[in-house]
């Protein structure tokens, strides 16, 4: 599941994405076999399953398993 964070809060991807013009018809960021296509990985955390990801408008995306 992808989920956008700021320092103190989670939004869903549509909540953020859909205004933006790499996201998919759906308003979700292009994500496709296991990597996000709008943007780079910066950190993954395999205690707790978690990668992340930086958009290329600057938001911090994560995929939690």
């Amino acid at each position: 599941m992808l989920v956008i964070l700021t320092d103190d809060q989670i939004f869903a991807p549509e909540q953020v994405c859909r205004s933006c013009v790499l996201a998919n018809n759906n308003g979700q960021p292009r994500w496709q076999g296991g990597k996000l296509r709008c943007g780079q990985a910066i950190h993954k955390c395999t205690e707790q399953n978690l990668e992340q990801y930086e958009c290329i408008m600057g938001f911090r995306i994560a995929n939690i398993q």
